[in-house]
């Protein structure tokens, strides 16, 4: 998988990779170098759409090396009646769809568990807000006569392991396959993909962990059974049960993880800031995977007391929300501000999320320190 660098931001060795760090992403905590890994600082993070160069970057294998959008091409193959090639040119003259939606790595947070597990340490930074445009996945498999004998859909891409590192491939079930918001995207913001976040194509799979947004995306194949794959039988599951702090999980008592979990991400004012006593505004972004989200609370007081803040701003279905809420701090202190999200489904933010040995889904409130000084 290739050294991974648990960087503070700021740190020594962290300004020192900089040097390693791909054009435009500079800005970024480095977590691995190969395959790239950056992190987004929070104070990058306050905007509804997130800029391309401060979009974390998630890569299992290192970029592809020659990308050609003159060349490219896409298979759909498997269980359909007529298997199809397409290029860029293509697609890009088929119907297209844009949407917005947040896409977060299932490990964004995994710094925080207790007991520690393995894996990339990130912090609160693996997730972001794009505008996605490309065509409906759902329109390519109808186009390639998708059989009544496909169950599932596994996305391949052009990239490849390090050593013996198996192929990262992932697995959908053929109803989030051709639910027509599941697209083949082209563009990330208005613009082509980056190549660190798919260049020519990659799947964007909303609502759910961003490991099924295949980067680099080359062959769709439909299959009439689970995939047996490294990543799909082993990699990215999470217990259908409660699991004592610490301990193995039997693979039995695993599942794979799909949708993401409620959340939400203070974005101001940055931990550890100073202010003069008087008011204080709070603002961030709450989201719920295929969720919307109806509330967000605040808390200044340690979570004692909770009170409701503003929604405002843009929304869309699995786009994140902002959240404003504004207190007057009058006496110099130390504030712990807080802030807790609740979905339509009723599902709120747990003050302590369950443990799992692979650290996914961590999503017990957001917290900044602040001290007011006279």
């Amino acid at each position: 998988m290739g050294a991974v660098a648990h960087l503070a931001p700021g740190s020594l060795l962290a300004q020192a990779t900089k040097m390693g760090v791909a054009a435009g992403k500079e800005k970024l905590m480095v977590r691995s170098l190969r395959p790239p890994d950056y992190e987004t600082p929070v104070a990058l993070l306050d905007s509804w759409l997130t800029p391309v160069e401060h979009f974390y970057v998630r890569s299992h294998m290192p970029t592809p090396p020659g990308l050609d959008a003159a060349t490219w091409t896409l298979q759909i193959e498997g269980e359909v009646n007529t298997p199809i090639t397409l290029n860029l040119d293509e697609l890009r003259k088929m119907p297209s769809a844009t949407l917005t939606t947040v896409l977060e790595c299932a490990g964004n947070g995994r710094a925080f568990f207790d007991p520690p597990v393995a894996g990339i340490q990130w912090g609160k930074g693996a997730v972001g807000n794009a505008r996605w445009t490309g065509v409906r996945l759902g329109d390519l498999l109808k186009r390639a006569g998708l059989k009544s004998s496909g169950l599932f859909v596994t996305m391949n891409g052009a990239d490849r392991g390090l050593g013996s590192q198996p192929d990262f491939v992932r697995q959908l079930p053929i109803a989030k396959a051709t639910h027509p918001d599941t697209l083949v995207a082209y563009e990330m913001n208005g613009q082509p993909l980056a190549p660190l976040h798919g260049f020519p194509l990659r799947a964007i799979v909303p609502g759910w962990e961003g490991a099924y947004s295949i980067k680099w995306l080359t062959t769709v194949r439909v299959i009439d059974r689970e995939f047996d794959g490294f990543w799909v039988a082993t990699g990215y599951r999470y217990p259908t049960k409660h699991v004592a702090p610490g301990t193995a999980v039997d693979p039995k008592d695993m599942a794979p993880l799909t949708g993401l979990v409620v959340k939400s991400l203070i974005t101001k004012p940055l931990d550890a800031g100073v202010s003069a006593p008087g008011r204080i505004d709070v603002a961030g972004f709450a989201w719920a995977g295929d969720h919307e989200i109806t509330r967000v609370d605040v808390s200044t007081d340690h979570g004692a007391t909770w009170q409701p803040a503003r929604l405002v701003g843009e929304r869309a279905k699995y786009a994140w929300r902002r959240f404003e809420y504004a207190f007057d701090a009058q006496r110099p202190q130390s504030y712990l501000i807080m802030s807790r999200a609740t979905d339509a489904s009723g599902q709120t933010q747990p003050l302590s999320p369950p443990w799992n040995p692979s650290g996914y889904l961590w999503n017990a409130p957001d917290s900044v320190r602040i001290e007011v000084k006279s």
